[in-house]
């Protein structure tokens, strides 16, 4: 199937709607005319001035623009008759946008408001002009800002009228530097600084309104005298005094349900999680720290704390009131699935309780079926997957580990997890068990992005209680069709891993690192004791080959442009895994595909490389199509469209390999020097659904650059070639890809 007719019936869809809000503004009354397009420019260049956010302070914007080019959701507005009876009209003007009139008096609005953010930033002598331009009832708006000159501290002095707190505050107090632009943002910032400082020693009552500022400038030099002034403490009926320092007198712990009096917590765990004590200064940190701690226990459903001030002193007693869930919850979560085409249904019933030993213990098992229908396979009896499970988990919100002191465990938000795994895999080809067990911990520092997880022990062991004869006879012991890869991972395997993993998000950069070594312990035991090899030269456990392996990934995103409406996301994922020692070729579960709705999006899952590696037989495919070596490169714009719904627009770039030459993987081998001959390429562009909660995403993607196919074939472009049945891939899924 040709493009062509898709693309004459979405270019016919696109004119139709631009025709609709064309007509949107015609039809506006005489004398009012439709806001087109706003722009905030300056009148030179400006290195601290970035017009995209000062864009903000204007209080009327045009008609929202699907990828910042066609205004779709006017058009659908426009397309509703004036008959409000009639459903249609209704949907379609609930759906659309309705056309905004521009008002002279936001205009001004706007004017103000950008004069008064240029002045915020330093410079005091801003002008805003706003020029208009009117054509066919459609107005064009453009702010241009005359910043002038900024101003500059040319000197700094504090009067600090509490002597108490000046000598507390010491150098501290120097929160600004003379010679630094004046700039209402750091003003603003130092004040709130010396407020944290001082509510953080003692001073419960101080808040930032004790601290301003007077600033005196010199207009003909563009300088400015600063004063930093700290008022004494005073109330309506009494008169200036010092400010007072108060202490935690005594912690008292209550239920927040007046319906039971009972904290179903431990005692330790209410004092661990509280981050003051009898005798202690008050201080805001250690109060923000005890919300928060408590907050992420799973059994904490409420807190509130409040403070009573003694009278006659500077004491205050504290009532921490805590309201806790319901212990257990039994869940019934249904699921579709789609493997590579093969469509099915799961289901899973899961059982939590979240305060185990009355510390927080979250305490989880799961039961899970699922079921496939599999197409494609001939000379078996049996056409359909069926997969069987059961996972328990119990997770501390603390860490389980001897010899850490009280400030560690309380300097970082920490969790400790063991976890145990059965699960039985019943396909057509064969059978296949899986039991892991690990124990792992993950924290992060409190107020810092950084979070981190160790796998401490991670065991599984993979064993094949039964393979069909067809299968056996026709991959696994035909001697015509040998594949290492195939027969490894048709094998009992065991795999005792140790990991450890660093993520950092800042909500424009996020990191996410990860690296795993296997069966160096047992390997180094094996030869400490002088185990014997088998036949391939593999050390075993009971007899058991195991495997042994480093891998290491890093993930890297980072939004190039964001706003209110659009971003741009750029994102790099990279991937390698080596198998030495007791093992020649990685365990099936460590190896790399690429493809998918989280990959290379053009390809359908498990479906692209090796390299230049070209699928010769699709019921084996999820084997032979992976590797030891991972590179994705993604680009993605991202847009709002209307309610709920938001669109994108992406470029996908990527491909796997391996490390070794295997037979079975002709052209899948990782050469540097055809690195770029190797890249696949896609694009497309999808729809999503924002739930706030969750994220149901749409892509459709088209390959672009297909290297399983030589240069001079077609297929190794279908950007200049394409057809829908061979390069179009549909991918639904939940959360963003990056």
């Amino acid at each position: 199937m040709r493009l062509r007719p898709i693309f004459l019936i979405l270019t016919a869809c696109v004119l139709v709607l631009l025709m609709s809000s064309c007509s949107a503004s015609r039809d506006l009354p005489e004398g009012q005319v439709m806001l087109n397009k706003v722009s905030v420019v300056t009148d030179g260049k400006y290195q601290d001035i970035n017009t995209s956010q000062l864009k903000n302070y204007v209080r009327q914007k045009g008609n929202s623009r699907w990828f910042s080019a066609v205004k779709i959701p006017l058009g659908v507005y426009a397309m509703a008759g004036s008959d409000s009876s009639k459903w249609i009209n209704r949907t379609l003007k609930s759906m659309g946008e309705a056309p905004v009139v521009y008002d002279t008096l936001q205009a001004r609005l706007s004017c103000e408001n950008l004069q008064m953010a240029l002045k915020n930033k330093g410079y005091l002598d801003a002008q805003v002009e706003l020029f208009t331009d009117t054509k066919d009832k459609k107005l064009d708006a453009i702010y241009v800002l005359h910043p002038g000159q900024p101003y500059y501290i040319r000197h700094l002095s504090y009067d600090i009228q509490d002597p108490v707190i000046a000598k507390l505050l010491g150098n501290n107090v120097r929160q600004l530097k003379e010679g630094s632009k004046l700039d209402v943002e750091n003003l603003n910032q130092a004040r709130s600084r010396l407020t944290s400082l001082l509510q953080n020693q003692g001073y419960y009552r101080f808040h930032k309104e004790f601290i301003s500022f007077q600033i005196d400038t010199l207009r003909d030099q563009r300088l400015a005298d600063v004063t930093l002034l700290l008022r004494p403490y005073r109330t309506n009926n009494v008169a200036d005094t010092l400010h007072t320092p108060f202490h935690i007198r005594s912690i008292t712990y209550a239920s927040g349900d007046p319906q039971d009096s009972v904290i179903h917590l431990r005692q330790h765990v209410l004092r661990e999680n509280t981050f003051f004590d009898e005798g202690d200064p008050y201080s805001a940190e250690d109060l923000q720290n005890t919300y928060n701690h408590f907050g992420r226990l799973g059994a904490v459903r409420y807190t509130n704390i409040s403070f009573q001030q003694d009278p006659d002193s500077a004491l205050l007693d504290a009532l921490i009131q805590i309201q806790t869930n319901k212990p257990s919850t039994l869940s019934f979560q249904p699921e579709g699935t789609n493997t590579a085409g093969d469509l099915g249904a799961a289901a899973s019933l899961t059982y939590q309780n979240r305060n185990l030993f009355r510390g927080s213990e979250t305490f989880s098992v799961q039961l899970r079926g699922a079921y496939e229908a599999i197409k494609g396979l001939e000379g078996y009896s049996n056409q359909d997957f069926i997969e069987y499970s059961v996972e328990s988990r119990l997770s501390f919100p603390r860490f389980i580990m001897p010899f850490l002191s009280r400030d560690i465990r309380r300097s970082t938000i920490a969790t400790s997890e063991v976890s145990l795994l059965y699960d039985t895999q019943n396909r057509p080809e064969f059978h296949r068990r899986v039991l892991s067990a690990g124990w792992r911990y993950k924290w992060r520092p409190q107020n810092h992005h950084d979070q981190y997880q160790l796998d401490l022990v991670d065991l599984n062991y993979v064993f094949m209680p039964w393979i069909s004869e067809t299968f056996r006879r026709e991959y696994l012991d035909n001697t015509s069709n040998y594949n290492a890869i195939l027969r490894y991972n048709y094998e009992d395997l065991f795999i005792m891993k140790i990991g450890f993993g660093y993520s950092y998000n800042n909500g424009r950069i996020a990191v996410k690192t990860n690296l795993e070594t296997a069966g160096n312990l047992l390997n180094a035991s094996s030869r400490l004791f002088g185990a014997e090899r088998d036949d391939k030269a593999h050390y075993r456990l009971f007899n058991i080959a195991y495997a042994q392996y480093v891998k290491a990934d890093i993930d890297f995103t980072r939004q190039l442009i964001s706003n209110y409406r659009d971003q741009l996301v750029f994102h790099i994922g990279l991937g390698i895994a080596y198998p030495y020692g007791n093992s020649t070729v990685l365990p099936f579960e460590k190896r790399y595909f690429s493809g998918g709705a989280n990959s290379v999006r053009g390809w359908s899952v498990r479906s692209l490389g090796p390299g230049r590696y070209k699928d010769k037989d699709g019921n084996i495919n999820f084997i032979t199509q992976t590797g030891d070596m991972k590179l994705d490169l993604n680009l993605e714009y991202r847009t709002h469209l209307f309610w709920k719904f938001g669109g994108a627009l992406f470029v996908d770039a990527g491909n796997i390999w391996t490390l070794r030459e295997y037979d079975e993987q002709p052209g899948g081998q990782f050469k540097f020097s055809r690195l770029l001959k190797d890249l696949a390429v896609s694009y497309g562009l999808g729809l999503r659904l924002n739930f706030d909660y969750f994220i149901i995403r749409f892509d459709l993607g088209m390959k672009a650059v297909n290297p399983a196919y030589e240069t001079e074939d077609e297929a190794h472009f279908p950007i200049t070639h394409p057809r829908l049945g061979r390069d179009l891939a549909f991918h639904f899924a939940v959360g963003l890809p990056f």
